[in-house]
């Protein structure tokens, strides 16, 4: 049997929990999660004292990071990130707060890791699973499409929150945004920097409508989502593609 805190002791790696006003579930998810290791950060996102609350009926507290006011996922991930250095990991395993993950995936997720040592991990989720909303299918389908052309990289899953990253080869000094589409732009520029980046089935599950909580704003996490998609095409215009051509042009090879 795998003793699991060896490996993530071994590995220094973590698990970096997000919450922001998730009182319903954080507790049951940190319980989940300390089946496999005691090396937790959770990033309290400016949430209501419920959820710090729900955090500390447990019997073993994980390091936490609190501020307010709430700033959004991607400026929690990179002080999670940043704590997470602080303390000698170097990676990190995320998951999110609200049930949909299943944090008995994590050991699928690090074997995925132990032979991808250098690599972004993409937990990819079943995308046709009961009660998955038609518009996070759409977002990521249409984000897919994006770092595709972006990066030259085919994922199935670049909107899953459940990820390993190699905290040392990826950009923690400036995200283009703080919100929720900053982990495409983790993604995207990981591609650019030569990070592999690589996926593994995890599970997903999405309570029937009125029983989760989301802070999913279709119309405007759209509207950033493509207003960062068209920066990055942009960028990748005069970066990325010409290069990418260039290779296929001269007998080398692009894809990962």
């Amino acid at each position: 049997m795998t003793d699991w805190q060896k490996v993530f002791d071994d590995e220094r790696m973590c698990v970096i929990v997000p919450t922001y006003n998730n009182e319903r579930t954080i507790a049951d998810v940190l319980r989940r999660v300390q089946a496999y290791t005691r090396n937790i950060i959770v990033v309290n996102d400016g949430s209501t004292p419920e959820t710090l609350a729900a955090i500390k009926t447990l019997s073993e507290l994980p390091e936490i990071v609190s501020y307010i006011p709430n700033r959004g996922k991607g400026y929690a991930l990179m002080h999670g990130f940043r704590r997470a250095l602080e303390l000698g990991y170097r990676y990190a395993v995320t998951i999110d707060s609200d049930g949909q993950h299943f944090p008995e995936d994590i050991p699928a997720v690090i074997d995925c890791h132990l032979t991808n040592t250098d690599a972004l991990v993409v937990g990819s989720r079943n995308l046709t699973a009961d009660n998955m909303p038609s518009r996070n299918t759409f977002a990521n389908k249409f984000s897919n499409f994006w770092f595709h052309l972006q990066t030259g990289i085919r994922l199935e899953d670049t909107q899953s929150g459940f990820r390993l990253y190699p905290l040392g080869r990826i950009n923690l000094r400036w995200p283009i945004t703080p919100r929720y589409e900053a982990e495409l732009e983790l993604l995207v520029f990981s591609a650019w920097r030569s990070v592999p980046v690589v996926s593994v089935p995890v599970r997903v599950y999405y309570p029937p409508e009125g029983e989760r909580v989301s802070h999913f704003r279709p119309f405007w996490d759209f509207f950033r989502i493509t207003v960062l998609n068209s920066v990055l095409t942009i960028i990748s215009l005069f970066s990325s593609i010409p290069v990418r051509l260039w290779k296929r042009m001269t007998g080398g090879c692009c894809n990962r």
